[in-house]
């Protein structure tokens, strides 16, 4: 690109400068890329809530559903959201129980990962209230193939894992056209970035926020929120021919829905797994704890990111970078003696 800047007020000169490019493609689903999942049963007793035809169709198949083995299957991992599948699980057993039928379902996930969560005190926490709830999990299951017409899920190592009724979070891959710019993306489409700069490796002009990135952080809306406050000023850093700083240290915030009006908040980095406390300090929200206070919470949250936070206004204590005032984080020592 080329941009004409007044030098003096006698004359102009047109110069030759790069302008930064940001990358804020997203995520897009791929259900194509898994044997069978589009094929026979889908829309009918294999669903997805990750678009929104598919969770109109997944919400008459509930009211419909009388009984039978409900399964919550992950394809792979990256996903948008990665307790949004935990927390369909969640509030699929309370939906049941309100219903006075939950004893007629079995309920389980089928997940890639070795647990339900890939940090460990949290997993530790989530597989405790799955438990309570008697909700399997199937771990370490890499989904080959969806055999919609016999209702069966089927791993690459041969396992089987029944449905009556699944519930698929499909693959995940970037936007087709970061494929097809050479050397910006990966096998995935994603655009491998710099963790701290949100710099494009090998591009030291392109910037990236959001899904479209390759970071170990969430692809969670609370990350492109945080990202935004190190980005923009990086940006402008580049324009001044200055260096970005490495300010992103991964900061990811979320609700989880647990059912009966009740939700766990976490809050974390890279390095930083969540962990009891409170957020945003010594006072707040509890942190890794069912509460009626986190639900009460993520509901005035609604309010706050269409009034406050896409209007660009600043709120006490929320940050980019992660607080670490309130949390006990003795509890990830207490792992390692």
């Amino acid at each position: 690109m080329q941009e004409i800047l007044e030098t003096d007020k006698t004359h102009l000169r047109v110069v030759a400068r790069k302008l930064p490019l940001v990358v804020a493609t997203g995520a897009v689903l791929q259900p194509e890329e898994t044997e069978g999942l589009t094929g026979e049963g889908w829309g009918r007793r294999v669903h997805t809530f990750y678009t929104l035809e598919g969770a109109l169709a997944l919400e008459g198949a509930l009211a419909r559903f009388d009984g039978g083995r409900l399964v919550v299957n992950i394809v792979d991992m990256p996903i948008k959201c990665p307790v949004a599948p935990i927390e369909f699980a969640f509030l699929a057993d309370w939906y049941f129980r309100r219903r006075r039928m939950r004893d007629r379902v079995a309920l389980a996930i089928a997940t890639p990962l070795d647990g339900v969560f890939t940090r460990e005190v949290c997993n530790r926490e989530l597989a405790g209230i799955l438990t309570r709830k008697d909700i399997d999990v199937v771990a370490d299951f890499g989904t080959g193939e969806v055999d919609g017409a016999a209702g069966r899920l089927r791993s690459f190592d041969g396992r089987e894992v029944g449905f009556d009724l699944a519930v698929v979070v499909p693959v995940h891959g970037g936007a087709a056209y970061v494929g097809r710019s050479p050397g910006l993306g990966d096998a995935l489409g994603f655009v491998p970035t710099d963790p701290a700069t949100l710099q494009a490796k090998g591009h030291p002009d392109v910037f990236v926020i959001g899904d479209a990135a390759d970071l170990s952080a969430s692809k969670a809306g609370s990350v492109a929120h945080f990202e935004g406050d190190v980005l923009a000023p990086n940006v402008q850093r580049r324009l001044a021919g200055e260096e970005p700083q490495a300010a992103f240290d991964g900061h990811t915030n979320c609700f989880i829905e647990s059912g009966d009006h009740k939700a766990l908040l976490i809050d974390f980095d890279y390095d930083t797994e969540p962990v009891p406390g409170h957020y945003p300090g010594r006072v707040g929200l509890p942190l890794l704890k069912e509460s009626r206070l986190n639900h009460l919470g993520k509901r005035a949250f609604e309010q706050l990111y269409w009034h406050a936070l896409l209007p660009g206004r600043d709120l006490p204590g929320i940050t980019s970078t992660m607080p670490r005032n309130g949390k006990h984080l003795e509890a990830l020592t207490a792992r390692h003696p």
